[in-house]
């Protein structure tokens, strides 16, 4: 009898944590958990979300710009090189991505960390028929340090405060389904009105 009131009590204990624990996810993200499956099921939300580093990096005219400058969009930020297999592969998904999403409430900021710059990325973006994207350079390589990346690439979610919600180590699908519905989530969680 005594040990199964102990088992009762167990299993009522672990259900309480259970509840606690979604009890906790729902405070912390009150539109739910965002979806994640596909090529994006390895996508780590942020524990505790904090603010994006203060880049710098360069567009293909020389212009200096910061992260700062996208405030108000969401912006998934792909680290990334031409002498990366990974990140080749997955350009032409973000390049589609861009021009399904792209607009004032969304970007793809391709950050390519080639030392020649825009020498080396151009001609990339030509010979892939990379057309949406826009190119950005940083060809001091600081940016993956900034961002605490491990390797190429890595992809990273910022929201409209400039908050990074999560990231993904590795190529993905970016324009397949999953993974617009993983950027939907964060997109319309972000609009006047919503909660």
């Amino acid at each position: 009898m005594r040990k199964r009131a102990t088992i009762a009590a167990g299993a009522a204990g672990l259900a309480l944590l259970l509840a606690a624990g979604a009890a906790w996810w729902t405070l912390r993200t009150p539109e739910g958990r965002p979806p994640l499956g596909g090529t994006v099921a390895s996508f780590v939300l942020a524990d505790r979300p904090e603010p994006a580093p203060e880049i710098t990096f360069s567009d293909a005219a020389g212009n200096t710009l910061r992260l700062t400058d996208f405030k108000g969009k969401v912006v998934l930020v792909n680290l990334w090189a031409t002498w990366c297999a990974p990140c080749v592969k997955e350009m032409p998904a973000l390049d589609r991505l861009q021009a399904r999403l792209g607009g004032a409430d969304f970007t793809v900021l391709a950050l390519s960390i080639d030392r020649e710059g825009l020498a080396k990325v151009q001609p990339f973006f030509a010979a892939n028929k990379i057309g949406a994207l826009a190119p950005y350079l940083d060809p001091g390589g600081r940016s993956p340090a900034q961002f605490g990346a491990r390797g190429l690439p890595t992809t990273l979610l910022i929201d409209r405060d400039g908050t990074v919600v999560g990231h993904q180590e590795g190529a993905a699908e970016w324009d397949d389904d999953n993974s617009v519905a993983l950027l939907r989530f964060f997109l319309d969680r972000g609009k006047a009105g919503s909660a």
